[in-house]
Protein backbone atom coordinates (compact mmCIF):
# COMPACT_ATOMS: atom_id res chain seq x y z
CA UNK A 1 0.00 0.00 0.00
CA UNK A 2 1.17 3.55 -0.78
CA UNK A 3 0.21 4.68 2.74
CA UNK A 4 2.33 1.95 4.33
CA UNK A 5 5.26 2.86 2.08
CA UNK A 6 4.97 6.60 2.86
CA UNK A 7 4.72 6.13 6.63
CA UNK A 8 7.26 3.32 6.78
CA UNK A 9 4.75 1.06 8.55
CA UNK A 10 5.12 -2.69 7.98
CA UNK A 11 1.44 -3.47 8.33
CA UNK A 12 -1.98 -1.85 8.74
CA UNK A 13 -1.68 -2.36 12.51
CA UNK A 14 1.59 -0.44 12.55
CA UNK A 15 -0.04 2.28 10.44
CA UNK A 16 -2.92 2.77 12.91
CA UNK A 17 -0.48 2.73 15.79
CA UNK A 18 1.54 5.45 14.04
CA UNK A 19 -1.56 7.61 13.45
CA UNK A 20 -2.79 7.17 17.04
CA UNK A 21 0.62 8.15 18.37
CA UNK A 22 0.66 11.29 16.19
CA UNK A 23 -2.85 12.29 17.33
CA UNK A 24 -1.86 11.73 20.96
CA UNK A 25 1.22 13.92 20.58
CA UNK A 26 -0.88 16.64 18.96
CA UNK A 27 -3.43 16.44 21.79
CA UNK A 28 -0.62 16.75 24.35
CA UNK A 29 0.70 19.82 22.53
CA UNK A 30 -2.77 21.44 22.56
CA UNK A 31 -3.24 20.71 26.26
CA UNK A 32 0.22 21.98 27.05
CA UNK A 33 -0.49 25.16 25.10
CA UNK A 34 -3.73 25.68 27.05
CA UNK A 35 -1.95 25.08 30.34
CA UNK A 36 0.72 27.62 29.37
CA UNK A 37 -1.96 30.16 28.39
CA UNK A 38 -3.74 29.64 31.73
CA UNK A 39 -0.43 29.98 33.57
CA UNK A 40 0.36 33.23 31.69
CA UNK A 41 -3.07 34.64 32.59
CA UNK A 42 -2.59 33.72 36.24
CA UNK A 43 0.85 35.32 36.22
CA UNK A 44 -0.60 38.52 34.73
CA UNK A 45 -3.31 38.63 37.39
CA UNK A 46 -0.75 37.95 40.09
CA UNK A 47 1.44 40.75 38.71
CA UNK A 48 -1.53 43.15 38.72
CA UNK A 49 -2.36 42.21 42.31
CA UNK A 50 1.25 42.67 43.41
CA UNK A 51 1.40 46.07 41.73
CA UNK A 52 -1.84 47.46 43.20
CA UNK A 53 -2.15 45.83 46.62
CA UNK A 54 -0.32 45.50 49.91
CA UNK A 55 0.13 41.75 50.33
CA UNK A 56 1.52 39.79 53.24
CA UNK A 57 1.44 36.19 54.42
CA UNK A 58 1.78 34.76 57.91
CA UNK A 59 2.11 31.33 59.44
CA UNK A 60 -0.46 29.74 61.78
CA UNK A 61 1.00 31.69 64.71
CA UNK A 62 0.61 35.00 62.88
CA UNK A 63 4.32 35.50 62.15
CA UNK A 64 5.02 37.22 58.83
CA UNK A 65 6.49 34.91 56.19
CA UNK A 66 6.12 37.17 53.16
CA UNK A 67 5.50 40.85 52.37
CA UNK A 68 5.41 42.34 48.89
CA UNK A 69 7.21 45.52 47.86
CA UNK A 70 4.10 47.73 48.11
CA UNK A 71 3.48 46.59 51.70
CA UNK A 72 7.11 47.32 52.58
CA UNK A 73 7.03 50.75 50.91
CA UNK A 74 3.89 51.92 52.69
CA UNK A 75 4.79 50.38 56.07
CA UNK A 76 8.37 51.66 55.84
CA UNK A 77 10.06 48.36 56.73
CA UNK A 78 12.55 46.13 54.94
CA UNK A 79 11.67 42.51 54.27
CA UNK A 80 14.30 41.40 56.80
CA UNK A 81 12.65 43.57 59.46
CA UNK A 82 9.25 41.98 58.78
CA UNK A 83 10.02 38.27 58.46
CA UNK A 84 9.24 36.42 61.66
CA UNK A 85 7.53 39.44 63.23
CA UNK A 86 3.87 39.70 64.17
CA UNK A 87 1.55 41.99 62.23
CA UNK A 88 1.46 44.09 65.40
CA UNK A 89 4.40 46.02 63.94
CA UNK A 90 1.85 47.99 61.88
CA UNK A 91 -0.88 48.02 64.52
CA UNK A 92 -1.78 51.61 65.37
CA UNK A 93 -3.71 50.67 68.50
CA UNK A 94 -6.72 52.54 67.10
CA UNK A 95 -9.04 49.55 66.89
CA UNK A 96 -10.43 47.80 69.99
CA UNK A 97 -9.54 44.14 70.63
CA UNK A 98 -13.06 43.12 69.57
CA UNK A 99 -12.16 43.89 65.94
CA UNK A 100 -9.34 41.36 65.91
CA UNK A 101 -11.37 38.80 67.88
CA UNK A 102 -13.98 39.06 65.14
CA UNK A 103 -11.28 38.65 62.49
CA UNK A 104 -9.94 35.46 64.11
CA UNK A 105 -13.43 34.05 64.54
CA UNK A 106 -14.35 34.75 60.90
CA UNK A 107 -11.10 33.47 59.36
CA UNK A 108 -10.17 30.53 61.58
CA UNK A 109 -13.40 29.19 63.05
CA UNK A 110 -15.83 30.04 60.25
CA UNK A 111 -13.19 29.71 57.50
CA UNK A 112 -14.53 32.79 55.71
CA UNK A 113 -12.87 35.88 54.30
CA UNK A 114 -12.76 38.76 56.80
CA UNK A 115 -13.14 42.29 55.42
CA UNK A 116 -12.77 45.67 57.05
CA UNK A 117 -13.48 48.88 55.07
CA UNK A 118 -10.86 50.97 56.88
CA UNK A 119 -8.08 49.62 59.07
CA UNK A 120 -5.91 52.28 60.67
CA UNK A 121 -2.25 51.22 60.56
CA UNK A 122 1.01 52.84 61.62
CA UNK A 123 4.23 52.84 59.60
CA UNK A 124 7.72 52.39 61.01
CA UNK A 125 8.24 56.18 61.23
CA UNK A 126 4.99 56.61 63.16
CA UNK A 127 2.81 57.92 60.33
CA UNK A 128 -0.78 56.73 60.16
CA UNK A 129 -2.06 55.12 56.95
CA UNK A 130 -5.43 53.64 56.06
CA UNK A 131 -6.20 50.41 54.21
CA UNK A 132 -9.16 48.36 53.10
CA UNK A 133 -8.33 44.86 54.33
CA UNK A 134 -9.21 41.30 53.37
CA UNK A 135 -7.80 38.36 55.34
CA UNK A 136 -8.21 34.68 54.47
CA UNK A 137 -6.95 31.54 56.18
CA UNK A 138 -4.97 28.79 54.42
CA UNK A 139 -5.83 25.23 55.48
CA UNK A 140 -4.37 21.80 54.65
CA UNK A 141 -6.47 18.84 53.45
CA UNK A 142 -7.35 17.88 57.01
CA UNK A 143 -8.66 21.39 57.69
CA UNK A 144 -5.76 22.40 59.92
CA UNK A 145 -4.73 26.09 59.76
CA UNK A 146 -1.50 26.61 57.82
CA UNK A 147 -1.40 30.37 57.81
CA UNK A 148 -2.99 33.64 56.68
CA UNK A 149 -2.90 35.78 53.57
CA UNK A 150 -3.79 39.46 53.78
CA UNK A 151 -4.58 41.78 50.89
CA UNK A 152 -5.01 45.51 51.45
CA UNK A 153 -5.75 48.59 49.33
CA UNK A 154 -4.16 51.86 50.43
CA UNK A 155 -6.93 54.48 50.87
CA UNK A 156 -4.87 57.05 52.79
CA UNK A 157 -5.27 59.80 50.18
CA UNK A 158 -9.03 59.28 50.09
CA UNK A 159 -9.36 59.41 53.90
CA UNK A 160 -7.19 62.54 54.10
CA UNK A 161 -9.32 64.21 51.43
CA UNK A 162 -12.46 63.36 53.38
CA UNK A 163 -10.88 64.81 56.53
CA UNK A 164 -9.97 67.99 54.67
CA UNK A 165 -13.50 68.34 53.31
CA UNK A 166 -14.95 67.75 56.76
CA UNK A 167 -12.64 70.40 58.24
CA UNK A 168 -13.56 72.91 55.54
CA UNK A 169 -17.24 72.18 56.09
CA UNK A 170 -16.73 72.99 59.76
CA UNK A 171 -15.19 76.35 58.81
CA UNK A 172 -18.02 76.99 56.35
CA UNK A 173 -20.64 76.19 58.95
CA UNK A 174 -18.94 78.55 61.41
CA UNK A 175 -18.82 81.30 58.76
CA UNK A 176 -22.48 80.63 58.00
CA UNK A 177 -23.32 80.99 61.69
CA UNK A 178 -21.62 84.40 61.79
CA UNK A 179 -23.48 85.44 58.65
CA UNK A 180 -26.86 84.26 59.87
CA UNK A 181 -26.63 85.86 63.31
CA UNK A 182 -24.21 88.79 63.16
CA UNK A 183 -24.62 90.30 59.68
CA UNK A 184 -28.39 90.05 59.77
CA UNK A 185 -28.76 92.98 62.17
CA UNK A 186 -26.67 95.34 60.08
CA UNK A 187 -28.24 94.53 56.72
CA UNK A 188 -31.86 94.08 57.75
CA UNK A 189 -32.19 96.35 60.80
CA UNK A 190 -29.66 99.17 61.25
CA UNK A 191 -29.14 100.11 57.61
CA UNK A 192 -32.89 100.24 56.72
CA UNK A 193 -33.58 102.29 59.88
CA UNK A 194 -30.75 104.66 58.99
CA UNK A 195 -32.10 105.21 55.47
CA UNK A 196 -35.63 105.80 56.79
CA UNK A 197 -34.35 108.23 59.42
CA UNK A 198 -32.32 110.12 56.83
CA UNK A 199 -35.31 110.49 54.50
CA UNK A 200 -37.48 111.83 57.34
CA UNK A 201 -34.94 114.57 58.05
CA UNK A 202 -34.62 115.67 54.41
CA UNK A 203 -37.44 117.73 52.98
CA UNK A 204 -38.03 118.19 49.26
CA UNK A 205 -36.29 121.59 49.23
CA UNK A 206 -33.05 120.20 50.71
CA UNK A 207 -33.16 117.20 48.38
CA UNK A 208 -33.61 119.47 45.37
CA UNK A 209 -31.03 122.10 46.40
CA UNK A 210 -28.33 119.54 47.12
CA UNK A 211 -29.35 117.20 44.26
CA UNK A 212 -29.82 114.27 46.63
CA UNK A 213 -32.61 112.46 44.80
CA UNK A 214 -30.27 110.31 42.70
CA UNK A 215 -27.88 109.42 45.59
CA UNK A 216 -30.83 108.50 47.84
CA UNK A 217 -32.29 106.29 45.14
CA UNK A 218 -28.91 104.59 44.66
CA UNK A 219 -28.64 103.97 48.42
CA UNK A 220 -32.15 102.48 48.54
CA UNK A 221 -31.57 100.31 45.46
CA UNK A 222 -28.15 99.26 46.80
CA UNK A 223 -29.68 98.29 50.14
CA UNK A 224 -32.46 96.37 48.41
CA UNK A 225 -29.89 94.51 46.30
CA UNK A 226 -27.70 93.81 49.35
CA UNK A 227 -30.69 92.36 51.20
CA UNK A 228 -31.42 90.05 48.24
CA UNK A 229 -27.78 88.93 48.14
CA UNK A 230 -27.79 88.42 51.90
CA UNK A 231 -30.94 86.31 51.69
CA UNK A 232 -29.37 84.16 48.95
CA UNK A 233 -26.12 83.70 50.87
CA UNK A 234 -28.12 82.98 54.02
CA UNK A 235 -29.95 80.14 52.24
CA UNK A 236 -26.65 78.88 50.78
CA UNK A 237 -25.19 78.82 54.28
CA UNK A 238 -28.07 76.65 55.44
CA UNK A 239 -27.09 74.01 52.87
CA UNK A 240 -23.77 73.31 54.63
CA UNK A 241 -25.52 72.48 57.90
CA UNK A 242 -25.88 68.80 58.73
CA UNK A 243 -29.31 67.19 58.16
CA UNK A 244 -30.47 70.35 56.43
CA UNK A 245 -33.93 70.43 54.87
CA UNK A 246 -34.48 72.97 52.09
CA UNK A 247 -36.81 75.75 53.24
CA UNK A 248 -39.54 76.30 50.64
CA UNK A 249 -42.58 78.54 50.34
CA UNK A 250 -45.38 78.59 47.77
CA UNK A 251 -44.76 81.59 45.48
CA UNK A 252 -45.59 82.73 41.96
CA UNK A 253 -42.39 82.16 39.99
CA UNK A 254 -43.01 85.03 37.57
CA UNK A 255 -43.58 87.51 40.41
CA UNK A 256 -40.44 86.57 42.37
CA UNK A 257 -38.26 86.52 39.24
CA UNK A 258 -39.60 89.92 38.10
CA UNK A 259 -38.83 91.33 41.53
CA UNK A 260 -35.38 89.72 41.65
CA UNK A 261 -34.43 91.10 38.21
CA UNK A 262 -35.95 94.55 38.70
CA UNK A 263 -32.71 96.08 40.01
CA UNK A 264 -30.41 94.46 37.44
CA UNK A 265 -29.02 96.24 34.38
CA UNK A 266 -30.28 93.50 32.05
CA UNK A 267 -33.90 93.21 33.16
CA UNK A 268 -35.18 94.72 29.88
CA UNK A 269 -33.46 91.90 27.96
CA UNK A 270 -35.47 89.20 29.76
CA UNK A 271 -39.06 88.30 28.86
CA UNK A 272 -40.86 86.32 31.57
CA UNK A 273 -44.16 84.76 30.54
CA UNK A 274 -46.82 83.36 32.89
CA UNK A 275 -45.30 80.86 35.29
CA UNK A 276 -46.82 78.53 37.91
CA UNK A 277 -47.27 79.08 41.64
CA UNK A 278 -45.36 76.40 43.50
CA UNK A 279 -43.13 75.81 46.57
CA UNK A 280 -39.49 76.82 46.08
CA UNK A 281 -36.74 78.40 48.08
CA UNK A 282 -37.19 81.87 46.60
CA UNK A 283 -33.65 83.16 47.10
CA UNK A 284 -31.90 80.04 45.81
CA UNK A 285 -34.34 79.46 42.94
CA UNK A 286 -33.92 83.05 41.71
CA UNK A 287 -30.13 82.73 42.02
CA UNK A 288 -30.15 79.58 39.85
CA UNK A 289 -32.42 81.01 37.13
CA UNK A 290 -30.45 84.28 37.16
CA UNK A 291 -27.28 82.27 36.45
CA UNK A 292 -28.90 80.74 33.36
CA UNK A 293 -30.05 84.20 32.27
CA UNK A 294 -26.63 85.79 32.70
CA UNK A 295 -24.94 82.91 30.86
CA UNK A 296 -27.42 83.30 28.00
CA UNK A 297 -26.53 86.99 27.71
CA UNK A 298 -22.80 86.59 28.36
CA UNK A 299 -22.03 83.80 25.88
CA UNK A 300 -23.92 85.55 23.13
CA UNK A 301 -22.66 87.16 19.92
CA UNK A 302 -26.06 88.46 18.79
CA UNK A 303 -26.71 92.18 18.28
CA UNK A 304 -29.98 91.82 20.20
CA UNK A 305 -29.19 89.64 23.20
CA UNK A 306 -32.30 88.27 24.87
CA UNK A 307 -33.62 85.54 27.15
CA UNK A 308 -37.18 84.25 27.36
CA UNK A 309 -38.65 82.22 30.22
CA UNK A 310 -41.85 80.26 29.61
CA UNK A 311 -43.79 77.32 30.97
CA UNK A 312 -45.48 74.25 29.46
CA UNK A 313 -48.72 73.30 31.22
CA UNK A 314 -48.90 69.94 29.47
CA UNK A 315 -45.48 68.67 30.59
CA UNK A 316 -44.96 70.92 33.65
CA UNK A 317 -41.58 72.03 32.36
CA UNK A 318 -39.98 75.44 32.79
CA UNK A 319 -37.88 76.68 29.86
CA UNK A 320 -35.10 79.27 29.79
CA UNK A 321 -34.25 80.07 26.18
CA UNK A 322 -31.58 82.44 24.86
CA UNK A 323 -30.31 83.47 21.42
CA UNK A 324 -26.63 82.91 22.23
CA UNK A 325 -24.07 80.49 20.80
CA UNK A 326 -25.93 77.36 21.81
CA UNK A 327 -25.16 74.58 24.24
CA UNK A 328 -25.70 70.85 23.65
CA UNK A 329 -26.54 68.30 26.32
CA UNK A 330 -23.01 66.95 25.93
CA UNK A 331 -21.64 70.45 26.58
CA UNK A 332 -23.84 70.74 29.68
CA UNK A 333 -22.66 67.38 31.05
CA UNK A 334 -19.08 68.64 30.74
CA UNK A 335 -19.56 72.24 31.92
CA UNK A 336 -21.66 71.34 34.96
CA UNK A 337 -18.52 69.90 36.57
CA UNK A 338 -16.70 72.33 38.91
CA UNK A 339 -13.96 74.53 37.38
CA UNK A 340 -14.54 73.38 33.80
CA UNK A 341 -14.54 75.72 30.82
CA UNK A 342 -14.86 75.32 27.07
CA UNK A 343 -11.62 75.26 25.11
CA UNK A 344 -10.66 78.66 23.67
CA UNK A 345 -13.43 80.39 25.65
CA UNK A 346 -12.73 84.11 25.52
CA UNK A 347 -14.95 85.14 28.43
CA UNK A 348 -13.56 85.01 31.97
CA UNK A 349 -15.14 82.89 34.68
CA UNK A 350 -14.44 80.28 37.36
CA UNK A 351 -16.65 77.54 35.91
CA UNK A 352 -18.54 77.25 39.20
CA UNK A 353 -21.74 79.13 38.34
CA UNK A 354 -23.40 76.46 36.23
CA UNK A 355 -22.37 73.74 38.67
CA UNK A 356 -23.97 75.58 41.61
CA UNK A 357 -27.03 76.51 39.53
CA UNK A 358 -27.83 72.90 38.65
CA UNK A 359 -27.06 71.74 42.19
CA UNK A 360 -29.67 74.22 43.51
CA UNK A 361 -32.32 73.08 41.05
CA UNK A 362 -31.61 69.41 41.77
CA UNK A 363 -31.83 70.20 45.51
CA UNK A 364 -35.41 71.24 44.75
CA UNK A 365 -36.01 67.87 43.09
CA UNK A 366 -36.00 69.36 39.57
CA UNK A 367 -34.26 67.77 36.57
CA UNK A 368 -32.21 69.97 34.23
CA UNK A 369 -31.39 69.31 30.58
CA UNK A 370 -30.72 71.45 27.52
CA UNK A 371 -30.60 71.44 23.74
CA UNK A 372 -28.95 73.59 21.13
CA UNK A 373 -31.66 75.18 18.99
CA UNK A 374 -31.65 73.87 15.40
CA UNK A 375 -30.95 76.07 12.38
CA UNK A 376 -32.03 78.71 11.37
CA UNK A 377 -32.29 79.62 15.07
CA UNK A 378 -29.38 80.03 17.44
CA UNK A 379 -29.16 79.66 21.18
CA UNK A 380 -29.84 77.26 24.04
CA UNK A 381 -33.10 75.99 25.47
CA UNK A 382 -32.78 74.81 29.06
CA UNK A 383 -35.58 72.54 30.23
CA UNK A 384 -36.30 72.30 33.96
CA UNK A 385 -38.60 69.41 34.79
CA UNK A 386 -40.59 70.65 37.80
CA UNK A 387 -41.97 67.25 38.79
CA UNK A 388 -45.55 66.39 39.81
CA UNK A 389 -48.07 68.55 37.90
CA UNK A 390 -50.92 68.04 40.38
CA UNK A 391 -49.12 69.85 43.19
CA UNK A 392 -48.90 73.25 41.51
CA UNK A 393 -51.16 75.90 39.95
CA UNK A 394 -50.87 78.57 37.29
Amino acid sequence: MDILRITGAKSLWHYFKFISSACYRKQLQVEKSKEQQTLNELMQKDELLEETSLISKADAKGKITYANSKFLKVAGYTLEECIGKDHNIVNSGFHPKEVWIDMYKTVVKEKKIWHHPCVVNKSKDGNIYYVKSWIQGEFDLSGKLKGFISIRHDITDLINQQKEISEKNTFLEHAAKILRHDMHSGINTYMPRGVSSLKRRLNEEIIENFRLESPLKMIEEGLKHTQKVYKGVYEFSNLVRQNNVLNTEKVNLKKVLDDYLSSTSYSDQVLINDLPTMPVNEALFCTAIDNLIRNGLKYNDSDTKKVEIFYSKSTHDLFVEDNGRGLTQQDLDFLRQPYTRKENQKESGSGLGLNICIAILEQHGFKVSCEKLPSPYTGTRFKIDLGNISEYTI
